[in-house]
């Protein structure tokens, strides 16, 4: 059963444009003026709810010309390591965005993670995003990272991206990391999910924002690419994969058709998901009942996949 205090704190995100005087939540604004904004809104919080603990150190890097972070705190293995995926929409957000999301696991597992900035849409269509990626892993690996000590992890479009790595790296026939956390992953981007209707107004997310950010991040290209939406890949050989989603959100069967998939192609895959709960719930830490334990479970499987 759904905890109290989560009805009540999501209820109020929920129905927050109230606060604002409007009467309907507003529509998502995918011209460049309103994703602009939007990315200095997120700065913008995360300046103000982005404050580490005192001993957590960050590390800023290169790599490819592009900003990347070393999250570390002491006594953490040095010799294993989360790359870490941010959401977005592949629009918005960026390693300094979810330095408080990030903290969590490399807290909770004891591994340290790397960041990277991914360039983003509209800007930077696919394949922009996910060659970054594929550079933040070789990064890893020529800096002496085995890939069994890696583990990836992402939520929203960051855990989407992290899929379509792993299916680019199967092709490439470059080893694969010992695991994959995906918090809400966004897998199908032709949006074909019946959640993507069913769930449209219980959902946090901004109405309209997956039509409009499909097509700014595909633009043009055929958004049933496996490299743009990793549900419709040939899933056989991927790494153990651990996915949790809420129950409200319109992403749920991207999760669950996924989930199934990967299943049929013989991958291990934990699926979690939540009664009431909201796209990245567990981004709420220690709020709430439903968000801790999934951010401990989370954290367990970091280990897991890291220590089998």
């Amino acid at each position: 059963m759904q905890s109290l205090k989560s009805k009540i704190i999501l209820a109020l995100l929920k129905h927050s444009h109230l606060l604002r005087f409007h009467l309907k939540r507003v529509l998502f604004d995918s011209s460049i003026e309103g994703i602009q904004k939007l990315r200095e809104r997120t700065d913008k919080a995360s300046r103000i709810f982005g404050k580490l603990p005192k001993e957590a150190e960050i590390e800023p890097i290169s790599i490819g010309n592009r900003y990347a972070e070393w999250m570390k705190l002491p006594g953490n293995v040095a010799n294993k390591t989360i790359l870490y995926f941010h959401g977005g929409m592949y629009l918005i957000g960026s390693p300094k965005s979810h330095r408080q999301h990030v903290i969590k696991l490399v807290k909770g597992a004891g591994i340290n993670a790397l960041v990277f900035d991914y360039r983003l849409a509209p800007e930077h269509p696919f394949p922009a995003a996910l060659n970054d990626a594929l550079a933040a892993y070789h990064y890893l690996l020529k800096e002496g990272f085995t890939s069994s000590n890696i583990v990836f992890a992402g939520d929203s479009a960051g855990g989407g991206l992290c899929l379509a790595t792993l299916l680019a790296l199967k092709e490439e026939k470059i080893p694969l990391p010992a695991g994959a956390v995906l918090i809400s992953p966004w897998t199908d981007l032709m949006l074909t999910g019946e959640s993507n209707q069913i769930n449209k107004m219980k959902c946090l997310s901004p109405i309209g924002c997956a039509e409009k950010a499909s097509a700014l991040y595909a633009n043009g290209k055929d958004k049933r690419n496996p490299l743009i939406s990793p549900l419709y890949g040939n899933l056989k050989g991927l790494p153990p994969l651990y996915i949790v989603a809420g129950e409200h959100e319109i992403l749920l069967d991207d999760s669950i058709r996924f989930a199934e998939k990967a299943r049929a192609a013989d991958v291990e895959v934990t699926l979690r998901i939540e009664e009431g709960m909201c796209h990245c719930y567990p981004a709420f830490g220690n709020l709430f009942r439903e968000s801790k334990l999934a951010l401990n479970e989370i954290c367990h499987y970091i280990e897991r996949f890291l220590l089998s």
